[in-house]
């Protein structure tokens, strides 16, 4: 299966870089180029991209706006967004999260990661960089708190969850592979994705990303003080 990307940058020369290295990956390929975001989002739309590599800094629409807008879209609801971002340690982070998108990655990121960047989010798991951990995303979700780009209360939401689904998005939000949850639960990785999935459509999540997400904005894991 071929994944299909999509590039949103207003650098032309980055843009063709990507091209260059995405297209010579058997299992990959870029169905088109955006300067802007107002841009990426008519090709999300025309294209239906597998994942879009999405600049946060751009002229215009930026990377955050256009995001929100292809989160909010039903049609796009399989398109998974990865942000590029200069600064990973910053509030970019969180807000790239909060608009929707899968994760996110530095831009001097090495081919590789940026390539298996891609591979993760296709496969709709969450993309936290190295520089940028869970641990840093807590501490931002704790200090800015629920603001005009926050989803709506989780609270009811949370109430369908049963007690193991609940004890699993905890887990996800501590940063726990499926083979590791399973092993803490001494059940099988198949059905802790089973509960990882139940609880992303009780929750209205995208994917891992948006429960790590979920799951501080709601209160129901709270951050570490060090």
């Amino acid at each position: 299966m071929t994944i299909r990307v999509l590039l949103v940058d207003d650098q032309t020369l980055l843009r063709s870089a990507f091209r260059v290295l995405v297209d010579s990956e058997p299992d990959m390929t870029v169905v088109g180029e955006a300067a802007d975001g107002a841009e990426g989002v008519e090709l999300a739309r025309a294209e239906k991209p597998d994942v879009v590599l999405m600049d946060i800094r751009m002229p215009g629409m930026d990377g955050l706006a256009a995001t929100r807008l292809i989160s909010a879209d039903p049609e796009l609801a399989r398109v998974r967004v990865v942000m590029l971002t200069t600064f990973e340690v910053d509030e970019y982070v969180v807000r790239s999260l909060r608009a929707g998108a899968s994760g996110f990655l530095g831009k001097g990121a090495e081919p590789d990661e940026l390539l298996n960047a891609i591979r993760i989010a296709a496969a709709g798991e969450a993309l936290l960089s190295p520089v940028a951990t869970k641990g840093l995303i807590a501490k931002f979700l704790a200090q800015g708190g629920p603001d005009e780009d926050a989803a709506e209360p989780y609270s009811d939401r949370l109430d369908a969850l049963t007690v193991r689904e609940r004890e699993v998005l905890v887990l996800v939000a501590g940063g726990h592979s499926n083979d590791e949850i399973a092993e803490r639960l001494a059940v099988s990785p198949l059905t802790v994705k089973t509960h990882v999935n139940r609880a992303m459509a009780k929750l209205g999540a995208r994917d891992r990303a948006q429960l790590v997400v979920i799951a501080y904005e709601s209160g129901l894991v709270r951050p570490r003080v060090d």
